[in-house]
């Protein structure tokens, strides 16, 4: 399937040219005439697995006899082969579990086969499982002669392992009243059934049966719905976002859920009340958001499939953070914005001419019998015809200094006002939304109006004479502190407003275009903030070309204005009202902060800093992983379907509660003996 960086493909069986290397690397023994691996090797050496001295050496000739089908202990060189080859076909995890079973290699396992492996593991040794029950003799018989297929016996597998949660609670349940203790609950979730507890769950779970049950004692019919909860997460998930309408933040109360999964009618109503109870202890909240079922789900195996240039962690965890590091977090997001900045600015740059050009005329004036510029298009085509490519980005310098730091200012306070003002949900309501927004654009205005000033008297400056070449320096003197906050006033009635309406639609827009795992593809981001910006740029359009008159060096022939009202009140006369929307401000906020926001996101992806904190929403590429061919081990030797070994034997572990004792039991007696007299 593909994932947002590439392609990923199943993986490729070795070449027996490669195996051969590697299977000579770790043979040892020489026998009529060829090479073997001995069974400990191989699982200590090779796999790395039962490392320590003192392992066990029972569960390591166990675990061998998966790839050693001739039970001889020693490993050849096909069967070495042989065993690279079924790592990669599809079903893996089950056929390397039926190997295990199969201990004479026949290809079917019998009823002594299966018995004699699971009384060897550690689940079987603490909580026993009724072997000679009626349970085996539905899959055995009731003689126990019948022998299960490869199919037969995944799907005895997998029932075995359901049942065993059962049988454990009869066991406990030793006077048959259909309950058991807490502590005995505990028990068997964490040894049985510990592959779907994560730490927020294990923490609450006992808690939360006192606040379902209202008892310190556990019935059957609860101990199965919180197992079931657990087991269907990802369908909880789905019904949580049935409910809340696709949207991942929106808060989804106990009713509202349940008349979702009555749709799906497979969560009962005792499920979703162990869903809300254990929610509300770990997020102390009656009502759910996606983040708070990803705190309850079973840990599954992602896959980060970013990109990144630079991985740091600043910090191990949220309780590290100190003021010190959210200062430094800041510095990284302000660094990152002077980039994005920058790159906007350049983008869109040859638009901000034609639009200040467009704005300064003033067709409606006597002194001036003609428009210069008839629209933008034609704007720009005679500015880059009579003064060139060069013309075009006249004055950039000014700019790309000012905006850099302007929107890296604008993007740093936004970002660290909506952390202050996050709900107990991490959840940023819509008004503390504005108010950062508002901030946002109010703490730029006194950095942007000096150097728009400049900058406009740069772009205008060869309209008429394409010759003059004027420096920021001495037109920042000329201007003096008074003529560089000429126009402040409409410099925050034009930001203000915009930003407190562009960022918090950002925001949610980049949130309905996440796609099913909450990710954003940088063309979704793109589309985020042009669209964004389309409310507040026509809002503001008439503040824009107020502060550019006010801002302009006055030409013979025209009217000079003494402020905003005098300005509004001239130009509704002069040019009418549509002279208010005169200029490329309806295209260029758009392209600017689509351009800006795509790279201030993509930067904080590729130069990645993890502060604890919070990060934007969607920047994680995370795909779950549904085959054991995305999980591979990092050893060098393990080349082939032997990349998958490590997981399909965790799986083994995990997945159907096979766990062998990893030490060797030191009698009583060596230890007397060993001991100094």
């Amino acid at each position: 399937e593909n994932n947002p960086w590439g392609a990923e493909e199943r993986l490729k069986r070795a070449s027996a040219e490669d195996l051969s290397v590697v299977f000579h690397k770790y043979a040892s023994v020489y026998s009529e005439g060829q090479w073997f691996i001995k069974s400990e090797d191989f699982i200590r050496k090779f796999l790395g697995l039962h490392s320590s001295d003192n392992y066990h050496p029972g569960s390591v000739q166990l675990l061998a006899g998966i790839i050693d089908t001739s039970k001889d202990g020693l490993i050849s060189f096909p069967e070495f082969q042989a065993f690279e080859g079924l790592l990669c076909v599809p079903d893996a995890l089950y056929y390397t579990a039926f190997q295990l079973f199969d201990t004479n290699g026949n290809g079917i396992v019998s009823y002594d086969e299966f018995k004699e492996i699971i009384l060897q593991t550690t689940l079987q040794q603490k909580i026993p499982f009724d072997l000679d029950g009626d349970f085996a003799g539905l899959y055995f018989g009731e003689k126990k002669n019948r022998v299960v297929t490869y199919s037969e016996f995944c799907q005895f597998l997998h029932d075995f392992h359901e049942e065993y949660g059962s049988e454990a609670f009869r066991r406990f349940d030793t006077d048959g009243t259909g309950f058991i203790d807490l502590d005995s609950f505990y028990d068997i979730m964490t040894t049985i059934r510990s592959h779907l507890l994560t730490k927020p769950v294990l923490k609450n779970m006992k808690e939360v049966v006192k606040k379902v049950t209202g008892a310190d004692t556990v019935s059957y019919p609860f101990f199965m719905a919180f197992n079931s909860l657990l087991g269907q997460m990802e369908l909880a998930k789905k019904v949580y976002l049935q409910a809340s309408n696709g949207e991942r933040d929106g808060e989804v109360t106990q009713d509202e859920f349940l008349s979702a999964a009555n749709v799906m009618s497979k969560i009962t109503p005792m499920q979703v009340d162990i869903l809300f109870k254990l929610s509300n202890m770990i997020n102390d909240s009656p009502t759910i958001i996606y983040s708070d079922l990803e705190k309850i789900a079973p840990e599954q195996y992602y896959k980060k499939v970013n990109k990144r240039i630079v991985d740091i962690k600043a910090v191990q965890s949220p309780e590290e953070r100190s003021l010190l590091i959210e200062f430094l977090e800041s510095v990284y997001r302000f660094t990152m914005g002077i980039a994005a900045g920058a790159a906007g600015a350049f983008f869109v740059y040859p638009m901000d001419l034609v639009k200040t050009r467009m704005q300064l005329q003033r067709p409606g004036l006597k002194a001036l019998h003609y428009a210069i510029y008839k629209s933008n298009l034609d704007c720009l085509e005679k500015a880059y015809k009579n003064e060139g490519l060069g013309g075009l980005y006249r004055g950039l310098l000014p700019q790309l200094f000012g905006v850099a730091i302007g929107k890296a200012l604008k993007l740093t306070i936004n970002d660290f006002i909506r952390d202050k003002l996050r709900n107990r949900k991490g959840k940023v309501p819509l008004r503390n939304e504005i108010m950062a927004g508002g901030c946002a654009g109010l703490s730029n205005v006194f950095l942007a109006n000096p150097v728009e000033a400049v900058k406009i008297r740069i772009q205008v400056a060869g309209e008429f004479n394409h010759h003059v070449r004027l420096k920021s320096f001495h037109v920042a003197k000329e201007l003096g502190f008074f003529g560089l906050y000429r126009g402040l006033g409409a410099c925050v009635l034009r930001d203000v407003p915009f930003c407190a309406i562009f960022f918090p639609a950002y925001a949610h827009l980049k949130i309905k275009f996440q796609d099913e795992n909450g990710y954003n593809s940088p063309m979704t981001l793109l589309f985020a903030g042009i669209l964004a910006s389309i409310p507040g740029a026509p809002l503001s359009m008439p503040f824009d070309l107020i502060k550019t008159r006010l801002q302009a060096k006055p030409k013979p022939g025209k009217g000079n204005y003494d402020g905003i009202l005098d300005a509004t009140l001239k130009i509704y006369r002069e040019e009418g009202f549509r002279a208010f929307w005169q200029g490329t401000r309806l295209i260029k906020p758009p392209s600017q902060f689509g351009v800006t926001l795509l790279v201030y996101e993509i930067l904080q992806r590729l130069f990645y800093v993890d502060f604890a904190g919070t990060r934007p929403s969607g920047s994680e590429a995370s795909v779950l992983v549904t085959g054991l061919h995305q999980v591979k081990s990092g050893n060098r030797d393990h080349i082939g379907g032997y990349a998958l070994a490590l997981p399909i034997m965790a799986g083994i572990e995990s997945k159907f509660g096979l766990v062998f004792p990893k030490f060797k039991i030191v009698a009583e007696a060596e230890i007397i003996s060993e001991a100094p007299a």
